[in-house]
């Protein structure tokens, strides 16, 4: 979770992306929710790798999250960005046993099983456009033979989505630590890829793991879009706090209204997300995410993400327009 988040800024600037909300909850308690509900050990420990300022209110939501989903987290600091190989490192004194590694910035739906044979799985999903992730080769028996970052000619459309599983997490910790001392690095910075190809090379037997969906969250359309399917993917995600007071507004679903929410003269949906303590009067909003202590008045907008305690006052119009005329905002 140490990354910048620089492809959401300006929304990451104050809150760190893992933390930011779709339909309710943090994109970090909805990987950790997925993996909770789906796998079939139980979880014993959450190490959190974050950046030091990130601040004691999110790391004490951090802790509480786990709490939630009966385990006990441990707050983990990369002081530096010196890629993904090196932040799990950080989290060293957690590399035992049974180790699930995930990258906070995706979601997914899968059926998350653990295959006892395997010395290590990686989640793959088929994409169309593989040239922009890591990605896999397997052979005829369905074992991984190559991992090839960001291909320029087609070498496979199977992308690794971030999600990863070792059965030793003491051999996964050899492995960094054998980058680290030799200064092995990609691009200048020590990749989780290179100590898994190392790995592999060693005999490793790695599989891949399918999942029905993945969720990006890199970017703002990225973001809105898995808003969108988060919401149209569970009728259990919409939900209409009973607090909400609604005066003269609509709501079609699916969407998410938070806690103490006032809406006024408003049509909110279909797929919005708004969060606590938001106050929209006069709008019309689709397809949209609205964090919390937001107030927002005579606007009307669709595809857009918006942060917490925010103010946009708009203006009401008087118009008067003849036949045979388009008026574009």
């Amino acid at each position: 979770m140490a990354g910048w988040g620089s492809r959401l800024r300006p929304h990451t600037l104050t809150v760190p992306k893992p933390m930011l909300r779709i339909a309710g909850k943090s994109i970090v308690e909805r990987l950790i929710s997925n993996i909770s509900d789906t796998v079939v050990d139980k979880i014993e420990e959450i190490a959190f790798i974050i950046r030091e300022d990130f601040g004691v209110e999110i790391e004490n939501e951090l802790i509480a999250i786990a709490s939630q989903y009966g385990t006990k987290a441990k707050i983990c600091y990369q002081t530096e960005p010196l890629g993904t190989g090196h932040a799990i490192l950080c989290a060293k004194e957690s590399l035992k046993g049974n180790v699930v590694v995930g990258f906070a910035d995706t979601m997914f739906d899968a059926d998350f099983k653990i295959e006892k044979d395997a010395d290590a799985i990686i989640w793959v999903k088929q994409i169309p456009n593989p040239e922009a992730f890591g990605v896999i080769k397997l052979n005829e028996d369905g074992v991984i033979t190559e991992f090839v970052e960001k291909p320029k000619d087609f070498i496979s459309d199977l992308a690794i989505i971030g999600i990863y599983y070792f059965k030793s997490g003491e051999e996964l910790q050899k492995e960094l630590q054998y980058l680290i001392d030799n200064n092995i690095t990609d691009k200048g910075e020590y990749q989780l890829t290179t100590a898994m190809e190392n790995m592999r090379v060693k005999g490793c037997k790695m599989k891949p793991g399918t999942v029905n969906t993945w969720l990006d969250c890199g970017n703002k359309n990225a973001t809105v879009d898995s808003n969108q399917q988060v919401l149209s993917g569970n009728s259990k995600e919409h939900s209409v706090h009973p607090s909400v007071v609604s005066t003269n507004s609509i709501v079609i679903p699916p969407c998410f209204i938070g806690a103490d929410v006032v809406l006024t003269n408003t049509v909110v949906g279909p797929h919005v997300s708004i969060g606590k303590n938001t106050i929209l009067t006069n709008c019309i909003v689709s397809n949209s995410i609205i964090q919390n202590d937001t107030e927002i008045v005579n606007k009307s907008f669709s595809n857009s993400m918006i942060g917490s305690k925010v103010s946009i006052i708009g203006r009401l119009e008087d118009l008067s327009i003849g036949d045979y005329n388009q008026l574009v905002n």
